[in-house]
């Protein structure tokens, strides 16, 4: 005779956290990623978290084009190195304020590689393996600039390669749109670079503007483009003041409002005005909800699509 117990079928287990779960994983000096793609789905529930924990001396990897979420951690001192590159907001600023301020004062130090190399880093983690070969680059300053960045003798054909170092990930920071409560993570439109970062990474926390049903999610599980972060946190208006594809479009005023304040420091070397704003929406406020209580319902409210 079978009991109840017996018969029963195992639970799934739920991925849902909440965000000081998340932050509570990162220790200075970690390598930490932060997905997104300049002014669009950047994780700024957790990279304002990162700053009010007070967290120091990470390596950032950011975006293969960051935005600056990048320059905000730089900003407010949590940042010793950086893995990026491109930091910028595009017309709103075409390189960030803070990071090019702190790299030519020496307080950053910055690990040179552009696009394709930034790729091959991150396939190199993800296979497990110290670094991937690379032919575009060779004959350029590169390797002279950026150490890491390797030149060797192909064993096969004898030609000269590159060996782009692997971009390890202790902890991976994204923002998508929606999320069952399992952890499988589906994006309106590409999703950006974040797949390879969640493939690079040791553990993966990605917001979220909705969890949904297993159900909504298998209705075409060809979207799914992360099958099982380590953790789901709920975070409607979880990217502004960036865009989250599908729901609202960046703040372009409050992002200007922060160029403007950064950019005092970087001219003048005047903190008080970025120093204002750090207090106003990172370390002030309270929770999240107070965050967007600073920014105003009617501000967030106009952030249409269309």
């Amino acid at each position: 005779m079978t009991t109840s117990t017996e018969n029963a079928r195992p639970e799934r287990s739920k991925r849902i956290v909440d965000i000081e779960h998340a932050l509570a994983q990162v220790h200075d000096g970690m390598t930490v990623a932060i997905g997104g793609f300049i002014n669009s789905s950047h994780p700024m529930l957790a990279v304002r978290g990162l700053i009010k924990r007070g967290v120091k001396n990470l390596t950032v990897v950011g975006a293969a084009s960051s935005g600056l979420e990048i320059d905000l951690l730089i900003a407010a001192g949590c940042a010793r190195r950086v893995v990026a590159p491109y930091v910028g907001g595009e017309v709103l600023a075409p390189i960030g304020p803070a990071f090019r301020t702190a790299v030519e004062r020496g307080k950053v130090e910055v690990f040179e590689l552009d696009e394709a190399m930034y790729y091959a880093g991150l396939r190199a983690a993800a296979q497990r393996v110290p670094f991937n070969p690379w032919r575009s680059g060779v004959g350029t300053s590169f390797p002279e600039i950026n150490p890491a960045i390797k030149t060797f003798q192909d064993p096969i054909n004898g030609e000269t390669l590159l060996a782009i170092p692997a971009l390890n990930i202790d902890i991976a920071f994204l923002h998508a749109a929606v999320s069952d409560p399992y952890g499988n993570v589906q994006y309106v439109g590409h999703g950006y670079g974040d797949r390879a970062i969640y493939a690079a990474a040791d553990a993966s926390f990605v917001q979220v503007e909705q969890v949904v049903s297993n159900e909504e999610i298998r209705k075409d599980p060809l979207r799914t483009a992360i099958p099982g972060a380590d953790g789901i946190i709920r975070a409607r208006f979880g990217a502004h003041p960036y865009s989250s594809p599908g729901y609202y479009t960046e703040d372009q005023a409050h992002i200007r409002d922060y160029v403007k304040a950064a950019t005092a420091w970087a001219k003048a070397d005047d903190f008080g005005p970025l120093g204002a704003y750090l207090d106003r929406f990172v370390t002030g406020p309270a929770d999240h909800v107070d965050y967007l209580e600073r920014v105003g319902l009617r501000r967030l409210l106009a952030l249409d699509e269309y």
